[in-house]
Formats: structure tokens, C-alpha cells, sequence
């Protein structure tokens, strides 16, 4: 007869994931999705928006990806084409550099940060 004892491993376990809660300044925050650490909607001087989404790729094969998309009317438009996309490996340096994104945006110097940083 076969044993029938449950193990109890990290993957039987319910997994508690806790979200930081990040509060930008004078920054609209997004609903997260799933895998979000942080989502936020910034502005431009010159009035175009920008959501930045800081997620866990992990099972993509990244660590965390740091991702600034085009907003028109309130919706995202070419998700599939972000304006820019950064990578990091730990979650606290995923956060900060969306801290940066959000402030470059709002300074509207996106295009340097884009070159200085690539």
C-alpha cells in the first residue's frame, strides 16, 4: 500500500505575498495587477501620459521588468510596444527605478533617461 503522508513544502504552502504599498507624490496610482510591485500613471509637461509598471517576470525568465507604456483616453495603447523596458534583479532596485522613470517623465526628460540608461 502505498504511503499516503502529506509533506508539507514551500509549494503546498499558500503563498502570502505582500504588496508595497508606494505613494508618488502628485502621481495617480494604478489598480496592480497580479504580478505588480508598482503601477503608476505620469504625466508630461507638455500633457501626454505614461503608465509605469514595475512587475515579477520570473516566469518569463527575468527577474523584474520595469516597463514605461503610452496612455491615450485612459487606456494603454500599444502594450505590446512599451516606450521603454528595464530589467533588475531585485525588487527594491525594480522600485527605485521606477521612482526615476516617474521623475523623468514628470521633468519631461524621458528620451535622456532612455539614453543614459540604455
Amino acid at each position: 500500500m502505498p504511503n499516503q503522508d502529506v509533506v508539507e513544502t514551500e509549494l503546498a504552502t499558500p503563498l502570502a505575498l505582500e504588496k508595497p504599498n508606494i505613494e508618488v507624490p502628485g502621481v495617480a496610482s494604478v489598480r496592480l495587477h497580479k504580478l505588480d510591485l508598482a503601477r503608476h500613471v505620469a504625466i508630461a509637461p507638455g500633457g501626454k501620459r505614461y503608465v509605469v509598471a514595475t512587475f515579477d517576470a520570473t516566469r518569463m525568465g527575468q527577474k523584474y521588468v520595469i516597463a514605461v507604456y503610452p496612455q491615450q483616453a485612459n487606456y494603454l495603447t500599444l502594450i505590446r510596444l512599451p516606450v521603454c523596458e528595464f530589467h533588475a534583479e531585485l525588487p527594491e532596485d525594480a522600485i527605485q527605478r521606477h521612482l526615476s522613470l516617474i521623475q523623468s517623465i514628470q521633468e519631461g526628460k524621458l528620451k535622456a533617461y532612455i539614453i543614459e540608461n540604455q
